[in-house]
């Protein structure tokens, strides 16, 4: 089992940046694929960012070169750096661990964060 907790969403105006972090308990990080996904209103919840076990990243196509992913094992913690954001970055973000590959289907992930609020306003 996984325990996944975020921080740092907020309000931010456009082009402004926010950092979250994803602090996780329960098993050793590094051996699950870990990443973010974020749901707007209205929407399904959809893929942001993910490291695989193995450290290779990828990103969503709408947050490449203004989103980093990263993390840290020895403190088992996940962020998620994002510049020049945007009013459609708008959205509930989580944080997602699983086993073996990245997937960009939320419903292959199998533990949760409670989601972190972030608005951007224009």
């Amino acid at each position: 089992q996984v325990q996944l907790v975020e921080s740092g969403g907020g309000l931010v105006q456009a082009g402004g940046s926010l950092r979250l972090s994803c602090a996780a308990s329960g098993r050793t990080f590094s051996d699950y694929t870990v990443g973010w996904f974020r749901q707007a209103p209205g929407l399904e919840r959809a893929f942001v960012a993910a490291i695989a076990w193995t450290g290779g990243t990828v990103s969503a196509d709408a947050v490449k070169c203004r989103f980093t992913i990263s993390k840290d094992n020895a403190k088992n913690t996940l962020s998620l750096q994002m510049n020049s954001l945007k009013p459609e970055d708008t959205a509930v973000y989580y944080c997602a661990a699983r086993r073996g590959l990245y997937y960009s289907d939320y419903r292959r992930w199998d533990y949760w964060g409670q989601g972190t609020q972030v608005t951007v306003s224009s």
